[in-house]
């Protein structure tokens, strides 16, 4: 019974810190990542690009597609979470530059966004009530199991000695 409730515990403890993020709209500050910081391994463990669409967020999952809007010119990119960060409580997110460029915060360092996760509808594929199921048809052979002969080893009878006996006693010596 213990040991069910810590799990309980454990599941709500963290449960609704992952529903609130996949749910809501978030607006704040965003900035992007120095150049110095190009080549450098991220908190996931890849390489950091500046001109990949990448960001850094301190709750969502590595993975994690989230779709950022700039409201003053109603730009919107896609980013995919590799890292951790930012540590400001002022700024919510940090962009690649490529991300930052798309949304034309470049100049001003930081702009508000919006941040949306992005969940793709993965409809899987459902062929027509109407069109006949064509599949081609298969022809399935049936070849009967490998038949190899017998081993040498296993019918060999002779002794090797009298074997040798039999070939060398047809060879000849050629000499010049």
């Amino acid at each position: 019974m213990k040991k069910l409730l810590i799990s309980l515990f454990m599941l709500f403890a963290f449960c609704p810190y992952s529903v609130q993020a996949q749910q809501e709209t978030v607006r704040g500050n965003a900035s992007y990542y120095a150049d110095k910081f190009h080549g450098r391994r991220t908190a996931s463990g890849e390489i950091y690009n500046k001109d990949s669409m990448t960001c850094a967020h301190l709750k969502y999952p590595f993975g994690t597609i989230l779709k950022v809007r700039n409201p003053q010119n109603n730009k919107v990119v896609y980013v995919r979470v590799t890292d951790r960060g930012p540590y400001l409580k002022s700024r919510i997110v940090d962009l690649s530059r490529a991300a930052a460029r798309e949304l034309d915060i470049i100049r001003a360092g930081f702009s508000m966004v919006e941040i949306t996760p992005y969940f793709p509808k993965n409809i899987p594929y459902r062929l027509e009530e109407t069109s006949p199921l064509e599949l081609p048809e298969l022809d399935l052979l049936y070849m009967p199991e490998a038949v190899f002969p017998e081993p040498v080893w296993k019918r060999d009878t002779v002794n090797v000695s009298e074997k040798m006996k039999e070939l060398t006693s047809s060879w000849t010596l050629i000499s010049n």
